[in-house]
């Protein structure tokens, strides 16, 4: 479905055939960080889904992710949902002309610390354009007011994974799919965020 949506918008999905990849759309569940295949078994009741999903269009990419609950979830899912969540909308409000990149990588670790939550180091965020993948990467850990200083015109993917319990994570057999070394749930926010003189612009709301 995602890739004949994309399709027939005239754009291409950026994710099948990146370096392998099978798919048009990452679908993690539960304890899958990033990158897990969509697979036929059902979804069940109180499940956590993260979609992540790329489009080329024009010469440009775009990248989002979101995650879902499945039917009636626990409070304590929800609230691991909200905390990713909100910990990206304070990271794009620091994504400002003349800030440092660690403000952006500071406000996530800050939002997320803070309600007990870790977020992973193994999988960042990037620069993203005319390739998918670009310089600079963007740590959902660090200090504010260092790295690389924020300028107008610069385009950044801004993509929190956020561990309910330990950062820890590990690739399966498959190559692709990244999960919880002890198993916890992840949750998993992104957008494509323009910095501009006007302040930061969310390209992939809707």
């Amino acid at each position: 479905m995602a890739e004949a949506e994309v399709l027939k918008r005239k754009a291409k999905p950026a994710f099948k055939g990146y370096s392998g990849y099978p798919y048009s759309l990452c679908c993690s569940l539960n304890d899958q960080v990033v990158h897990g295949f969509p697979v036929a078994s059902p979804l069940k009741e109180g499940d956590l889904l993260s979609l992540d999903f790329g489009a080329y269009y024009d010469g440009f990419y775009g990248d989002a992710a979101v995650t879902l609950p499945v039917g009636t979830v626990s409070a304590s899912v929800l609230r691991l949902i909200s905390v990713t969540e909100e910990s990206l909308r304070q990271a794009v409000e620091s994504a400002v002309v003349n800030g440092r990149l660690g403000d952006i990588s500071s406000a996530v670790q800050r939002h997320v610390e803070a309600n007990g939550y870790s977020v992973v180091r193994d999988f960042v965020g990037h620069g993203i354009g005319r390739k998918l993948h670009e310089a600079p990467q963007v740590p959902n850990y660090g200090v504010s007011g260092r790295g690389p200083k924020l300028k107008s015109g610069m385009v950044l993917a801004i993509e929190p994974m956020v561990n309910e319990k330990s950062y820890e994570v590990k690739v399966l057999e498959d190559g692709w799919t990244a999960v919880t070394v002890d198993g916890s749930l992840s949750a998993h926010f992104e957008h494509t965020v323009a910095i501009t003189d006007n302040g930061p612009e969310i390209l992939t709301s809707i």
